[in-house]
This record gives C-alpha cells, sequence and structure tokens, in this order.
C-alpha cells in the first residue's frame, strides 16, 4: 500500500499543463476545488468530472499513476461514503430499514455525490504534484503571496514557500524509506500484514521508530547543507528561471472559466425547475 503513494512526486513530460506556467496551474487547482464544492447536484458534478478528465488527458500522466493515489485513500472514501448513506432525504424511497437503521434513496446518492468530489479533490491535486517541480511551486507561492511583503511579511512567504516546498519532496523520500525498513523487517521474520488491529498496530512500532531516526536525519543533513550553501532566506535571493505569463495561461483561465459559470448556471436552472 505504501508503495502505491505517488503524491509529491514529479514526471517530466511535455504536455501542455507541464508547460503552464507554475502561477496558472496553482490558480487553477484553487477554481477547480471552488468548482468541486459549488456543484450541488449530478449536473454540474459531471461538468467538473468532464473538465478534471480533460485536465488528466492534457496532463500526459498515466492513468494509472493516478489510480495509485485513489488507492491508498480507497478506505477514506467509502468511510466518507457510508457516514453519508444516513443522512438521506427521508422524502425519498426507503431502500432498506432494520431495526431504527433507514436507508433511503436519497442517501444513497448524497454517498455517491460525496465519494464522487472527495475523488475529484485527490485527483486535482495529484495533477499539481505531477506536473510542477518542487523549485516552481516555491517560485509560484511566493510570486503569488508576494503582496504580503508590503505589510511586512516578506521573509515569513518565502520561509512559508520553502517549507510547503520541502514537506512535498521528501513525501516520496520517506515513503521509499518506509519501504526499505518494511523489507528489512520482513527478511527478519517479522509478520506485518496479518493479525488483527492491535497486532497490526503494535508491528508498526519495529518501522516507525527507525522512520523517525531516518527522517531527522535527513532534516540535519539538509540543513547542513543549506548552511554550507550560505543560504539566508530569500533576502537577495534571484532566480535562473523566470516566471511569464503566455497564451496558454490564458486560455487555460478562459476554458476553466466557461466551466465555472456552466456549474453555476446548471445550479440554478436546477433551483428553479428550469432543467
Amino acid at each position: 500500500m505504501i508503495k502505491d503513494i505517488t503524491f509529491g512526486q514529479y514526471f517530466k513530460a511535455n504536455s501542455y499543463i507541464h508547460k503552464l506556467d507554475p502561477r496558472a496551474k496553482i490558480l487553477l487547482l484553487i477554481l477547480l476545488i471552488a468548482l468541486s464544492f459549488i456543484a450541488t447536484n449530478f449536473v454540474s458534478l459531471a461538468c467538473v468530472v468532464f473538465f478534471v478528465l480533460l485536465l488528466m488527458f492534457f496532463s500526459g500522466i498515466p492513468v494509472r499513476m493516478y489510480l495509485k493515489n485513489l488507492k491508498v485513500v480507497i478506505p477514506i472514501i467509502i468511510f466518507t461514503a457510508i457516514l453519508n448513506v444516513f443522512y438521506g432525504d427521508p422524502d425519498t424511497l426507503l431502500l432498506f430499514s432494520y431495526w431504527k437503521i433507514n436507508i433511503y434513496l436519497g442517501g444513497v446518492l448524497r454517498a455517491v455525490f460525496m465519494a464522487v468530489r472527495v475523488i475529484l479533490l485527490i485527483v486535482i491535486s495529484s495533477a499539481l504534484t505531477y506536473t510542477t517541480t518542487p523549485n516552481d511551486l516555491t517560485d509560484s507561492i511566493e510570486r503569488l503571496l508576494k503582496p504580503l511583503k508590503f505589510l511586512g511579511l516578506g521573509q515569513a512567504v518565502h520561509t512559508m514557500s520553502m517549507m510547503m516546498t520541502i514537506a512535498l519532496r521528501f513525501i516520496p523520500t520517506l515513503i521509499e524509506e518506509t519501504n526499505k525498513i518494511m523489507n528489512a523487517q520482513k527478511a527478519r521474520g517479522a509478520d506485518i500484514e496479518s493479525g488483527g488491529l492491535v497486532k497490526k498496530v503494535k508491528a508498526l512500532l519495529p518501522i516507525i521508530i527507525p522512520l523517525l531516526i531516518s527522517a531527522v536525519r535527513r532534516a540535519y543533513e539538509l540543513a547542513e547543507a543549506m548552511e554550507c550553501r550560505c543560504y539566508n532566506g530569500g533576502k537577495g535571493r534571484v532566480r535562473m528561471k523566470q516566471l511569464h505569463i503566455s497564451w496558454r495561461d490564458v486560455l487555460a483561465f478562459v476554458i476553466t472559466s466557461i466551466f465555472f459559470s456552466g456549474v453555476i448556471l446548471s445550479n440554478i436552472f436546477i433551483q428553479f425547475g428550469v432543467i
């Protein structure tokens, strides 16, 4: 399961999404997440799903990479769906009744709706990290938060951007380290996968402790490397790669705005019974 986590990894390609300005990609990510929450019915949600499918196609990333991330969070998706099953509209068709448990058609539809919404959020977030390097993420976040520098928060903005980028960068590294530790424990005869919940939690202790030690050691090594390179924050820092808004970014915003308008209009039309 751990090896299936690919969030935070960058996959080099020559796709349309890869060529977008990282600032535009972050803003588009925010708009798409907002779209997922603005959609209040299956028609508007279908528009968001179609747009995300287009995003996956133009990202040039294999579908199996997105499915790997979804595979990891399947328990969370199922748990979310089960919770929403019991909050259905009692005026809809009753599908199941036992003791005080009543499951209505509205609850099932609500569960499906919420599950699709969670899947969309994961796919959208994965698309950003798959198509954007950590360095570009740092620069773009710092550029987007540049107005805060006028409030005296310039150094804080750079520090926060650097912390977020380092965190994303080390997710794949820690996952790889976890796989190595698990394989080493299995080679020593440790039983990690079988048994009940309590046994599995106890079996994780020989994995968590070495992982924490390795993470602390890597943190010290990174700090020493940054000190050796005379890193002193964002003050006086120059960039080899300059960010520029191109026609691709404008086109992406236009297409996103069209879908955004379509979702809002579908919500309004369904609310007033037009469709």
